[in-house]
């Protein structure tokens, strides 16, 4: 079994907590891998080795640290196939998911190339008599991520790309479940000219998370996974004093419109409900249909897509359409939801609990469910599933679905299918919810934009990425200067103003 490491100081670290984790490969079951679980002792010696090694980094110029990431771009091309095979390893997600996963995350690398522009402030000349007022971004110091299983290349680059290029130095606390790929890009980070100790990468479980909350020397904080964690990680890291942004759990809502195009709408339901067996925070776990007739539509047309998808390993070809789970917990919690589910009352249109593989029956394999005539009061609508379930909550119309989206706790993602540009428009408007597609179903913005959902699904001020990617791993400091050029005032006991 491969014994893994935590990477710290430009190298690979074996652990010393005597702690240790399972990686699973999910299509075989079978633990392929072990990693170490740091030790709060451990963290510290990280966050010790990042707080020397960052002054230097601040230091350097933001083109220089902008080329790092354009050098770093240019690796992930290279080595994506083998990034991609290691992350569907551990994972379970198909090739072509794998590569989407780092590429989204590449992304927001490429967006960094712009780091000399974003890290630019402001500048008043003149502002009163020989003075000057000026304003300049700085990174934090040292900051750290804590990031989940179902995005073990997208969400680091998310993090650390944009806290690297600000001049910060990051510490990384992945996903125990697949940690291969995260250790990978420290890797790559290093080989495209980033100094040692700029990105460490600290394995672990809640030990090191906690240690990361309560470390007087990590400045701020990103974190994403369920919602519960996330109220945790944001209360104790601002009691701690820093800076937190987490993002939490979802239960994303498409609106299907009388009107909408029923054969997109349905290809957009089963790519957002079931790719990477739905484990992910902007899958579309909810169809509202608006009028019975659309419902019956919509249904009728989603059982025989749903019955025929082609699930199996990452090895099994370009065409499987998902994977199975990432563990065997994960894979008897969704088969628990489907169950109660069903004893509350709700039509399983699909029922893919059963499921098995000639050659992979020890895999954590769900085959794709459907639900039909939910209501808000089943466990299947109030909990976030994160498997291959989709259910359908018909609406009377769009007003009531409206209604409903509104009202759920979450706000992730949500969508809408419609030809008519005034429902359109005004869903955009009003709905409560942080990222909305008109006609598309994941409505993850591009890296110039920023991520972040609202209400259960977002905490702090600030989102992921784009802009607010700089702006939280920044600090402005506004400086008055005034250079006398014979103006002898003498003392002024009144506050200043520039009248």
């Amino acid at each position: 079994m491969q014994e893994l490491t935590h990477f710290i100081g430009g190298q690979h670290v074996k652990g010393t907590s005597g702690r240790s984790a399972e990686v699973f490969n999910p299509a075989t079951g079978e633990a392929e891998k072990q990693v170490p679980l740091a030790s709060a002792e451990e963290l510290a010696a990280a966050v010790a080795n990042a707080k020397e090694a960052q002054p230097a980094w601040a230091a350097v110029n933001p083109q220089r640290r902008a080329r790092v990431m354009m050098k770093f771009v240019e690796l992930l091309h290279r080595d994506m196939d083998k990034l991609a095979e290691t992350l569907s390893r551990e994972h379970g997600k198909t090739l072509p998911d794998a590569k989407g996963d780092i590429i989204r995350g590449l992304e927001v690398a490429e967006f960094c190339f712009g780091a000399p522009h974003l890290l630019k402030g402001e500048y008043t000349g003149g502002a009163g008599a020989g003075i000057d007022m000026f304003s300049i971004r700085q990174p934090l110091g040292v900051v750290a991520g804590i990031t989940p299983f179902n995005f073990p290349a997208m969400i680091p680059m998310w993090k650390f790309c944009p806290a690297i290029a600000a001049g910060n130095a990051f510490i990384l606390k992945p996903s125990e479940r697949d940690p291969s790929v995260p250790l990978m890009l420290a890797e790559l980070m290093m080989e495209a000219g980033l100094p040692a100790g700029i990105l460490n990468v600290v394995n672990g479980d809640k030990e090191a998370v906690d240690a990361i909350l309560d470390n007087r020397d990590i400045m701020a904080v990103g974190f994403v996974g369920s919602t519960p964690i996330a109220e945790y990680v944001y209360s104790r890291g601002c009691a701690a004093g820093k800076r937190v942004q987490c993002f939490g759990g979802a239960k994303n809502h498409m609106i299907v419109m009388p009107d909408a195009d029923m054969d997109q709408a349905v290809d957009a339901l089963v790519g957002a409900g079931y790719g990477a067996a739905g484990e992910r925070c902007m899958a579309i776990s909810v169809a509202v249909p608006v009028g019975e007739q659309t419902a019956d539509k919509l249904v009728e047309r989603l059982i025989p897509r749903v019955e025929s998808l082609k699930i199996g390993p990452y090895t099994g070809g370009e065409d499987v359409d998902m994977g199975p789970l990432v563990t065997a917990a994960a894979r008897d919690r969704v088969k628990g939801l489907v169950d109660s589910g069903v004893a509350q009352g709700a039509e399983l249109a699909v029922d893919g609990r059963d499921f098995s593989m000639q050659g992979y029956e020890n895999g954590f394999f769900v085959g794709g469910c459907l639900f039909d005539r939910v209501t808000t009061e089943m466990d299947i609508y109030k909990e976030e599933i994160f498997g291959p379930v989709l259910s359908v909550v018909r609406s009377p119309d769009y007003g009531d679905a409206l209604d409903l989206t509104m009202k759920n706790p979450y706000g992730n993602g949500t969508a809408i299918f419609t030809r008519d540009g005034d429902t359109a428009r005004d869903f955009c408007d009003r709905v409560n919810v942080g990222m909305v597609g008109v006609n598309v179903p994941i409505p993850v913005p591009l890296a110039y934009y920023t991520f972040g959902g609202w209400k259960a699904s977002g905490f702090g001020d600030l989102n992921q990425h784009g802009p607010d990617g700089f702006r939280f791993y920044t600090r402005t400091k506004t400086v008055t200067s005034r250079w006398p050029s014979g103006v002898k005032e003498g003392a002024n006991f009144s506050i200043p103003t520039m009248g």
